[in-house]
């Protein structure tokens, strides 16, 4: 069945997300949602309710248009204040913006997802198809953050039917599995459609050799809260026997777990440095990311995980859990994902690394690239995402 096309030419998309541009420090949904709108914008009108500001801030972004759509990129983008985010605020919004979907990013957002679905449940706003990708909220490591209150609110939602008739999008076959797992009935109809990269032409970075000499440059760039597990990485080199230099980038996330790894950071042992450098903007990933040996991220779970493409478009080897869909990276020699029960293997695996000539190291980097480029335009995954929006499956 196709799209009723209720406002125009192009069927109408309101997404609902926490972040969107120009934030960047709140990682992956708002990449998926920005790179979904420069594939798609030209077919589809994308309409973005969204906080007025970046993660951990406590001020707007400048230059905003307060009450109305700004034009960012393909997108018309709708910013709300924290005193915005009502219940009374979402029915205005989805009564006067005609729309075909109804796309909600998080599974339990308590303002972008539940309020949206609140108001469509009681009959306040025109009943549109309602599509959400939970965004990797039902992986395993996940699911043991907070995990006594979304168990509750979980058996809450079953209760009063707050997902009745919506649909789900899945990115990987993996998180299809987690959400069947955990929802049961409620995800009668779930559909893969693997998140886009960024697929905007661009200069390819310069990677730097290493000197002779110098430690091994590893970087973790991402998020610091025990989702991404920044203390696995210390404690993974707590017991490499080669020289490293760790940098960190990304917003602190959770303070109380930060001080756990800067507690960590001391206790290095003397030939392995760690420096912490802030947030970075996007347009800065990819030469930051060039600049290093290894990218190291040993996330409790991703759905896609932008920045792990990110790094091996950057000719950057990477060393990841195997808790996203990134895999066989050993056999495809660009890196490794590896079971977080084993840390001996990514010890193991950086003191690889460290052992390769500068001959080697450099053919591993150009087989990053070729691998990145490869995944990078994928027409295939452009369609999936496609038919979300332009194939409407029907209720049982």
């Amino acid at each position: 069945m196709s799209a009723s096309t209720l406002s125009g030419p192009r069927p109408v998309i309101l997404a609902f997300l926490r972040y969107y541009l120009p934030g960047y420090k709140s990682g992956g949904p708002l990449r998926t949602i920005s790179n979904m709108v420069e594939a798609l914008g030209d077919e589809f009108d994308f309409r973005v309710v969204t906080s007025d500001r970046d993660a951990t801030d406590s001020k707007p972004y400048p230059g905003l248009i307060d009450g109305e759509w700004n034009k960012i990129g393909k997108a018309h983008v709708l910013y709300l204040s924290p005193a915005q985010k009502g219940l009374r605020r979402i029915v205005r919004i989805l009564r006067e913006t005609p729309h075909d979907v109804l796309y909600l990013n998080s599974f339990f957002d308590p303002d972008f997802t539940q309020k949206p679905l609140l108001v469509r449940g009681l009959g306040l706003a025109p009943k549109a198809r309602c599509l959400i990708a939970p965004r990797g909220e039902f992986s395993q490591g996940a699911l043991k953050l907070k995990a006594t209150k979304k168990k509750a609110f979980l058996f809450a939602a079953r209760a009063v039917g707050l997902y009745r008739g919506v649909e789900w999008q899945a990115s990987s076959e993996h998180e299809e599995a987690d959400i069947r797992r955990m929802l049961g009935s409620i995800a009668r109809h779930v559909r893969v459609a693997i998140n886009l990269p960024d697929m905007t032409a661009r200069e390819l970075p310069h990677s730097v050799p290493r000197a002779e000499g110098e430690p091994l440059r590893v970087i973790f760039l991402s998020r610091i809260s025990p989702m991404k597990n920044l203390v696995f990485v210390l404690e993974v080199l707590q017991q490499v026997k080669v020289p490293v230099r760790l940098d960190i980038y990304g917003p602190v996330r959770d303070e109380e777990y930060w001080a756990q790894c800067r507690d960590l950071m001391a206790k290095l042992p003397v030939h392995v440095e760690a420096f912490y450098h802030g947030s970075v903007e996007h347009n800065r990933v990819s030469p930051i990311l060039a600049g290093y040996d290894l990218f190291f991220l040993p996330t409790l779970g991703e759905n896609y995980g932008h920045v792990i493409l990110e790094s091996l478009a950057a000719g950057t080897p990477v060393l990841i859990a195997d808790t996203t869909p990134w895999r066989s990276l050993a056999e495809a020699g660009v890196g490794w994902d590896l079971p977080l029960e084993r840390p001996r293997a990514f010890v193991e695996s950086i003191e690889a690394i460290a052992r390769l000539c500068p001959t080697e190291l450099a053919a591993m980097r150009s087989r990053a690239l070729s691998f990145a480029e490869t995944r990078r335009i994928d027409q295939e995954a452009i369609e999936a995402n496609r038919r979300l929006f332009l194939t409407e499956v029907q209720q049982t």
